[in-house]
């Protein structure tokens, strides 16, 4: 993947009040985009927010048109604009992957941490540090998509290594100058390695204990939509504890998604209990929730299962260390919304027509005409190498998530861009990176103030 470009808009608007008027800034970058690659040929949308995009791109190509006179083939094959509010399922899965366990525990910033001092090996008690992360720091970008379990051993058997290397430097004379510059060299990633094996630390103190090994099975769980009185139980439990009501709220808005809302019941007796429990402060909260579909009373039946067999959504995974499909990112969950962007990128909306109606918001699927190469040529995934050798490398497919993505939706496009045969990299374009934390605690702070 080439990068990741953040258009920093704040979507909340959309989720509450279904408010788009922040999706023409995405219209208006995209067509800028355009002016230095060119117009692109496929425009796939999926939701509300992302249809309008799409009509706004088109209408200031009519009134701002981009020249095609001496561009030649785009440099973006694709466009793929997906609403958060298509797949609000993803978001509210504990993210696995070393950045988004970063992410979810220490709440990456502007490409950096900030932790106490003492987690970084240093003495200076009650002092905050940043710490940077980013692709230039060659060690993260190694290991920032994989499971913490396997980044644990990468960091350590690289500091083993190098400490192997001082043992035989130490011990002997006969190394060349050659090997010795060799040795100096990997003595420059210490402190990458030092850095990172105090942040896996970190992580694994709060990554092994039983309270969050117990909500990672309960996700999954209720992802398989196994059992119903399991999962109710659970979120009923943690109401009682008084855990951080952020981390209810994930649950609670996952459990309703998949299960297309709690029986009148149990809906009832869980809001009364989260008053109880957190306060009656948090009336608006839970109206605001119900107001944007993330956690409403059952009206019909849910649409999960099928979903999630169509798309394949639960995958059993043999070897987590040397992974064969996405849903190693959430230890067997398929993010929905990157196995829309497969579809979409393989044979565009058609092939999953039916199922798309069964996801919030409208789909377009347009193409602009631009050469005389025809869209299904240009397409990696349609069978057609034509993309690939005619410029001498590999089509460029953007996907841009209106309303946030999480950085494991992001680790997914790039594990799909590094499988052998894939003719195609992503850009990926968002409005925010996002926790499941991030995106609720807008709705939790502006529900403190009122109704919205």
């Amino acid at each position: 993947m080439s990068f990741l470009w953040s258009l920093t808009i704040p979507c909340r608007e959309c989720l509450i009040e279904g408010d788009t008027s922040s999706v023409w800034h995405v219209a208006k970058a995209i067509h800028k985009l355009e002016f230095a690659f060119g117009v692109i040929p496929n425009i796939r949308a999926k939701g509300v927010a992302s249809t309008k995009a799409a009509e706004l791109l088109n209408h200031m190509q009519l009134e701002d048109p981009v020249s095609m006179d001496n561009m030649g083939i785009p440099e973006i094959d694709t466009v793929i604009l997906l609403d958060r509010e298509v797949d609000m399922v993803t978001p509210m899965c504990s993210q696995l992957t070393y950045e988004g366990l970063l992410d979810e525990m220490l709440e990456i910033h502007n490409g950096s941490v900030e932790v106490d001092a003492s987690i970084m090996g240093a003495q200076q008690d009650g002092k905050k540090v940043k710490v940077p992360l980013n692709s230039s720091d060659k060690l993260y970008k190694e290991i920032r998509d994989l499971n913490l379990h396997v980044v644990v051993q990468v960091v350590r058997q690289k500091a083993t290594s190098i400490q192997q290397d001082y043992a035989e430097v130490k011990s002997t004379n006969t190394q060349s100058v050659s090997e010795l510059k060799d040795f100096v060299k990997r003595l420059h990633s210490l402190p990458e390695i030092a850095r990172h094996v105090n942040l896996a630390q970190h992580l694994q103190s709060f990554a092994a204990k039983p309270a969050f090994h117990a909500r990672v099975e309960i996700e999954q769980i209720i992802l398989e939509a196994q059992t119903y009185e399991t999962c109710y139980e659970y979120i009923e439990e943690i109401i009682q504890k008084q855990e951080p009501i952020e981390t209810v709220l994930r649950l609670l808005v996952l459990f309703s998604l998949t299960n297309g809302g709690l029986p009148k019941k149990n809906f009832d007796y869980l809001r009364r209990e989260i008053l109880h429990s957190y306060g009656f402060e948090h009336m608006p909260l839970l109206y605001n929730l119900e107001k944007a579909g993330l956690v409403k009373r059952q009206e019909s039946r849910t649409n999960w299962p099928v979903i999630s067999r169509a798309l394949q959504l639960i995958v059993d995974i043999k070897d987590p260390e040397n992974p064969d499909d996405i849903a190693y990112i959430f230890a067997g969950y398929a993010p929905l919304s990157i196995r829309l962007v497969q579809h979409a990128v393989r044979s565009g909306w058609r092939s999953i027509e039916e199922l798309l109606k069964l996801l919030p918001g409208p789909h377009m699927d347009l193409k602009r005409g631009v050469s005389t190469i025809s869209s299904s040529e240009l397409l990696p995934g349609s069978g057609s190498q034509q993309s690939t050798d005619r410029v001498g490398h590999r089509s460029l497919v953007l996907v841009v998530f209106i309303g946030g993505v999480t950085s494991a939706e992001i680790a997914a496009l790039r594990f799909l861009s590094a499988q052998e045969g894939m003719g195609y990299d992503f850009l990926v374009a968002t409005t925010k990176v996002i926790t499941g934390n991030t995106l609720l605690r807008p709705i939790i702070a502006s529900s403190k103030e009122g109704m919205i």
